[in-house]
This record gives structure tokens, C-alpha cells and sequence, in this order.
């Protein structure tokens, strides 16, 4: 069995959006050995830090918090895209010769995955990209991006995916990730009230899609 753990590990320096020292998680030892018979450590950090799925609420002043990133839609069959070619936003031209259809997960692997700090010129989806991905229908998509847009006013490509209930994950390792048909395990933390949620992903190869 082929599994693919394509979350970023949580540490200190890790890499986060923008280098801003803020989202940066900080690890605080409150028990060691040396004052105390165990070891206990407190973590401060950003719900967007590494891979994370994003909530309605983050874009949308009305929209839904983390509640409503249901496990049981995230685990689930996927399609990997290899997307390696594009060298700046990814367009609808670009998505059309993968015959996308209706409640497909996608997960684009592009350029971003060979990043090994943050790109100022990352990869992202387009507002006319997520609009051709919200008119099939699908069920969500994920970036190997810390965001899934950059340089758009407004926010177009969050909105139009979010007010077609289309889940949104950032923030992926999808390197040594073939393209293909997996399972998907997507499991955020069972966070309430929230604008995002820190997840592990974990991908299956699938032999046989039905």
C-alpha cells in the first residue's frame, strides 16, 4: 500500500505565508526533568499555519466557521493534477484538458512543492480558474500553496469557491506525489468558532476508482 503524508511538519521556523514572524507557532516547555517528574509543552499558533483547511469565515462575513469542515467530507476519494507546467496562475485553459467533472476533490501539484521556503511568486489558482471549478461543481480543491490565491483584490478566488460550498486546503507537500486517484484523509482539529483548522492529510493510492 502506497501512503503519502503530504502535511507539513509543525516546528518553530517553519515556513509561513509571507515570512510574517506572527504566524510563526511558538513551543513553550512548561514541565522538563529537571523541575518536574514529566514533560509537558505549550504551542501558540496561527489556525493557517502549514496545511490547513480554510472555513467559509475567513472570506466572508456571514460564512461558516470550522464547524462545518465535517470529517466524513474529507475522507474521501481525490485526484492529484499535475499542474508542474504552470509558471504563474493556474486559468481555466489550463484546467480544461483534465476533464474535471462534478464532486471531484482536486489537488494541484505544481512548482510550489519544490519550495523550500515561502515564494513571493507561489503558484495559485485564478478568479477565472475557480470560477470554471465552482460552474462543474466540485467538491473541493487543494494547493500545494500556503494560499490559494495572491495578488487579486479582493479576495475573488476564496469567495466564488466558497459560495459554491467548495472546501479549500492549503498548504500540502505534494512533491513525491504521482498523479493519480487516492483516498484522502483530511482530518482537522475539531476546532469550534474558528476561521480555519490545522489539519493532517494523508493520501492512499487507489489501484481501482470506482
Amino acid at each position: 500500500m502506497d501512503v503519502f503524508d503530504i502535511s507539513m511538519p509543525i516546528y518553530e521556523n517553519m515556513t509561513v505565508y509571507k515570512n510574517k514572524s506572527e504566524k510563526r507557532p511558538s513551543f513553550q516547555v512548561t514541565s522538563d526533568f529537571i523541575s518536574q517528574h514529566l514533560h509537558e509543552t505549550r504551542i501558540c499558533m496561527d489556525a493557517h499555519c502549514g496545511t490547513h483547511i480554510d472555513a467559509p469565515l475567513h472570506m466572508l462575513p456571514d460564512g461558516q466557521t470550522s464547524e462545518a469542515l465535517a470529517p466524513a467530507q474529507l475522507m474521501r476519494l481525490c485526484r492529484v493534477l499535475d499542474l508542474t507546467q504552470v509558471s504563474a496562475g493556474i486559468h481555466a485553459d489550463d484546467l480544461i484538458p483534465h476533464k474535471i467533472h462534478a464532486d471531484e476533490f482536486l489537488l494541484f501539484k505544481t512548482r510550489n512543492s519544490w519550495d523550500e521556503e515561502f515564494n513571493p511568486d507561489f503558484i495559485y489558482l485564478t478568479e477565472d480558474g475557480a470560477h470554471y471549478l465552482a460552474e462543474i461543481g466540485i467538491a473541493g480543491v487543494g494547493t500545494d500553496a500556503l494560499g490559494i490565491e495572491r495578488s487579486q483584490p479582493d479576495h475573488p478566488t476564496h469567495k466564488v469557491l466558497f459560495q459554491h460550498n467548495v472546501f479549500i486546503i492549503e498548504g500540502l507537500r505534494l512533491r513525491a506525489v504521482p498523479s493519480g486517484i487516492y483516498h484522502m484523509t483530511a482530518l482537522p482539529l475539531a476546532l469550534r468558532g474558528s476561521d480555519a483548522a490545522p489539519a493532517r492529510v494523508v493520501l492512499t493510492r487507489v489501484t481501482h476508482a470506482s
